[in-house]
C-alpha cells in the first residue's frame, strides 16, 4: 500500500507530577536531509544535543511539525492516557498537512480520520516519531524552565516536574503549585 503523507507522532510529559503533556506530529518530506545525522530518542541524549537538533530540525523546509499541548487542569479532568490522545490530535491538527497514515509511539490509537499504526518504542525505530520526542522534548523543557522562573521553589528546571526527591519535598513543603497535576499521587 502507497501513502502519500506519513506523519510520525510522539509525546513528553506522561510522567511527570506537574506541567502539560506535549506531543509533536512531523511530517518529513525529503529524508535525505537527515542521512549522515546519528541520534536516537530524546532520552537518549543530552539536553545540548538536542537543542541543537531542534535548531537543525527548525532549520530545514523538509521538516514540518504540528504541537498539541494539554494542562495539567485537563489532565486531572480526562485523565493522563485521554490526554495524551488529545495533545496528539491537536499536533496534526497544528500540522499544515493531512496525513494518509499516522504512525503512533506507543500501543494505541487516538481516534482520528486516517490509519493509524501504533508502534511500540516507535521513537526508537520511526525517524519521524524520534524527531517528534526530541521536538516535544525541548519545548516541554523550555516551558518547564519558565515555569521554574515563577515556581522557583520546585526547582523545576532541574526535575521538569518528574517525581524527584527534591521535588517530593518541595511539594510537601508549600503544596501544590497552579501547574501540579493534584490526581497523580506522591509516591
Amino acid at each position: 500500500m502507497d501513502f502519500n503523507c506519513i506523519v510520525g507522532l510522539d509525546e513528553v510529559g506522561r510522567g511527570p507530577l506537574s506541567g502539560p503533556v506535549v506531543a509533536t506530529a512531523v511530517h518529513i518530506t525529503d529524508f535525505s536531509v537527515l542521512k549522515d545525522m546519528k541520534f536516537g530518542d530524546s532520552k537518549s541524549m543530552s539536553a545540548r544535543r538536542r537543542e541543537e537538533l531542534f535548531d537543525f530540525f527548525k532549520s530545514r523546509k523538509e521538516i514540518k511539525w504540528g504541537v498539541g499541548k494539554v494542562s495539567n487542569n485537563i489532565i486531572d479532568k480526562i485523565n493522563i492516557l485521554e490526554a495524551t490522545k488529545l495533545a496528539m490530535r491537536k499536533a496534526l491538527n497544528d500540522l499544515d498537512v493531512k496525513p494518509d497514515l499516522v504512525i503512533i509511539d506507543g500501543n494505541f490509537k487516538i481516534g482520528i480520520d486516517a490509519l493509524e499504526l501504533p508502534v511500540i518504542k516507535g521513537d526508537e525505530r520511526i525517524v519521524s516519531c524520534r524527531v517528534a520526542s526530541i521536538i516535544a522534548k525541548v519545548i516541554r523543557d523550555r516551558l518547564m524552565d519558565q515555569y521554574d522562573l515563577k515556581y522557583p521553589e520546585y526547582g523545576f528546571r532541574r526535575n521538569k516536574g518528574y517525581g524527584t526527591k527534591e521535588h517530593i519535598l518541595a511539594i510537601e513543603k508549600y503544596g501544590y503549585s497552579k501547574i501540579h497535576r493534584k490526581s497523580f499521587k506522591l509516591k
